[in-house]
């Protein structure tokens, strides 16, 4: 028992040691210090960083690179090797190669999840990918040339799996869905506004969230000999939208557009009965002519399909006329 107490104390005693000996590293204004467990800091002076980053903060990216490759090369065991990484995907950005700017932020991450620049390195290759959708262009032999915004839609993902629920990652998510919506991708678009509500019910965006995803889907619906499933959900979409959002939906008539839903939806039933007719199946276009006089009345189509309906065979219109068990109901 003696030799036990005596090998406990020893271990307390070795911890205690190790906790006033033993360092960790913190960013402060700009500059790594050495921080022990005694409150005692120490500095971690690295004059070649200090040099490129006043290079950088006066926009000399070349001086700088002259600074910044050789360190990078030889220094990979340095405490701060996280900030060359970072100072190196500054230079490219000022140099204007975004993406070998947003690569230099991906390895410090990747190598340093803890860092404490990892967020302004994540807050960096969100500033890159929405220059590049915004129309920043890639440089080829120098010059501005090419678009890269397939590559900056791949760059908002990757943030959002970077830091999943984070606010960036949110805003990230929000900034693919605007630009699907802005450049006519509306299926791509109705996706990604489904995954932000989905994912952030409760953000303050949410109404002009849903509204774009049910314009979205209404740019869908392809014609009256299509299938009318996208006008189905924005309608959906857009009752909800006048119930739970009033205000919203009068300030983007949204009455208006439910008029014209109806309006759409007259026609494609008038459409589809004349193909009854014309294919021979008087039941099928009698039960359609009587559907479409039944729920809108008020449309021009309801009173062509009046005139239509009195064309069909007796028995065809008795049975439209006759309402099928359950159909009153439904």
């Amino acid at each position: 028992m003696q030799r036990m107490a005596i090998a406990i104390l020893l271990l307390v005693l070795g911890t205690d040691a190790l906790a006033q000996t033993s360092n960790s590293w913190e960013l402060r204004d700009n500059r790594w210090e050495q921080v022990s467990s005694g409150d005692t800091t120490q500095p971690v002076n690295d004059p070649t960083l200090d040099r490129a980053e006043q290079e950088l903060s006066r926009g000399k990216y070349k001086s700088a690179f002259k600074i910044l490759i050789p360190w990078i090369k030889t220094q990979q065991a340095s405490p701060v090797y996280d900030r060359g990484l970072y100072l190196m995907s500054e230079a490219y950005f000022q140099k204007g190669d975004r993406i070998r700017s947003f690569y230099y932020c991906d390895q410090l991450m990747d190598q340093y999840p803890t860092s404490t620049l990892f967020y302004p390195a994540l807050q960096r290759q969100y500033d890159i990918a929405d220059a590049y959708l915004n129309g920043y262009k890639r440089r080829f032999l120098g010059i501005p040339f090419i678009h890269a915004y397939g590559e900056a839609i791949e760059m908002m993902f990757r943030i959002q799996q970077r830091s999943p629920g984070s606010p960036l990652a949110e805003k990230a998510l929000l900034r693919t869905a605007d630009w699907y919506y802005a450049d006519s991708q509306f299926d791509f678009a109705a996706d990604a506004y489904t995954s932000y509500i989905r994912s952030y019910p409760r953000s303050p965006v949410i109404p002009r969230v849903k509204l774009r995803q049910a314009f979205s889907y209404l740019a869908q619906f392809r014609g009256l000999r299509f299938d009318a499933t996208p006008i189905i959900d924005a309608r959906q979409q857009l009752q909800e939208i006048q119930a739970n959002y009033p205000e919203l939906a009068e300030e983007e008539n949204v009455e208006l557009v439910l008029q014209r839903i109806d309006d759409t939806f007259a026609r494609k039933l008038y459409v589809t009965a004349d193909f009854y007719k014309r294919t021979n199946e008087p039941r099928g276009a009698a039960y359609t002519y009587q559907y479409l006089i039944n729920r809108y009345p008020n449309t021009p189509e309801a009173g062509r399909a009046q005139a239509e309906l009195e064309k069909l065979p007796e028995w065809a219109r008795a049975e439209a006329a006759a309402p099928a068990p359950g159909r009153e109901a439904q």
